[in-house]
């Protein structure tokens, strides 16, 4: 039984942490995602994708790694600050070059790029996951 009420929790906790991550992502947008996946713009499409794609591998990685719920949100933490770093990195790095404008605007190849960065971002800190 004990180990079903563990697999209940670890569950439950995922998901609680990847739709606690999907929320701050879009609250960092001055535009609301949905409302523009629902007009057909790709690139913010893209873009939420790679944010929740970069999510679920940090949050993968983080429950795979560790026996205790809490080391497991500890890291996700760690990875998930790093997503957020990544953005800002990137918008740092693109001067004169608003990336949510470009988003809203439906550039694709900002979407891509940006799905990417967070994918890639996912891929390198969840290396780092013990």
């Amino acid at each position: 039984m004990t180990v079903v009420i563990n697999l209940v929790v670890s569950v439950l906790t995922i998901i609680l942490l990847q739709v606690l991550g999907m929320v701050v992502f879009t609250l960092m947008t001055p535009f609301k995602d949905i409302e523009e996946i629902k007009k057909g713009n790709v690139a913010v499409a893209l873009a939420l994708g790679g944010k929740f794609l970069a999510t679920a591998i940090i949050i993968g990685v983080s429950a795979y790694t560790n026996t205790s719920i809490w080391h497991m949100m500890l890291w996700f933490a760690v990875g998930y600050v790093c997503l957020i770093a990544s953005y800002w990195i990137l918008e740092l790095f693109t001067p004169g070059f608003k990336i949510s404008d470009h988003l809203q605007q439906g550039n694709a190849a900002v979407g891509v790029l940006l799905c990417l960065v967070f994918v890639g971002t996912a891929f390198a800190v969840s290396s780092l996951i013990i």
